[in-house]
């Protein structure tokens, strides 16, 4: 399952593997796009599933269902994924989207089953010159919720800009260049 589906790439690699797979996005654009890049054929059988839908309320997934979630929120508000459709954490503060990540981490728990396990890639950000911890800040959430930490792995970021550091209006700072993937266990 993934909770942000975006532009599909989970449910795409989880039909070339022949997995199934259920996707969820708030935005109804997000979600055609997904099923477009999902319109291919695979010697891998599989069921895929799309669905526009809020990532805090999966109440149409059963309790224990899921085998694993691997997701990639939006990094509170540093990119607008929608211009103003409720509910979507893109335009969220950083407190206001920690806040509402509490309850999304609670519904991965409740739809994943005992050993289950989920993985999220998340990163920190910066404002006004200042590191705010948004990936660490983020899995505490999901370690509140009741997952237990497996792994921490810090990925390169390749997208950033040549430059090594921005010029900020006050001072010079290096670019954020990693990402976090945690990887999470329910063990209950």
């Amino acid at each position: 399952m993934d909770q942000f589906l975006g532009s599909g790439t989970t449910l795409i690699e989880a039909k070339l593997l022949g997995r199934n797979a259920i996707g969820v996005d708030i935005n109804s654009e997000a979600v055609k796009l997904s099923n477009t890049n999902l319109n291919f054929t695979c010697q891998e059988k599989s069921k895929i599933f799309t669905k526009q839908g809020d990532a805090a309320n999966l109440s149409f997934i059963k309790n224990e269902s899921i085998d694993l979630v691997c997701t990639h929120p939006p990094y509170a508000d540093i990119i607008k994924y929608s211009k103003d459709i409720p509910g979507d954490i893109s335009h969220l503060k950083y407190e206001e989207f920690l806040k509402v990540l509490e309850q999304i981490a609670r519904e991965a728990y409740r739809v994943l089953k005992k050993q289950g396990i989920c993985a999220f890639m998340i990163g920190d950000i910066r404002k006004k010159g200042y590191v705010m911890p948004l990936g660490m800040s983020s899995m505490q959430k999901f370690t509140d919720a009741g997952f237990k930490l497996k792994e921490i792995i810090i990925k390169e970021q390749h997208n950033c800009r040549s430059a090594d550091y921005w010029e900020g209006k006050e001072r010079k700072f290096l670019m954020l260049a990693h990402e976090y993937i945690f990887v999470l266990e329910k063990l209950n």
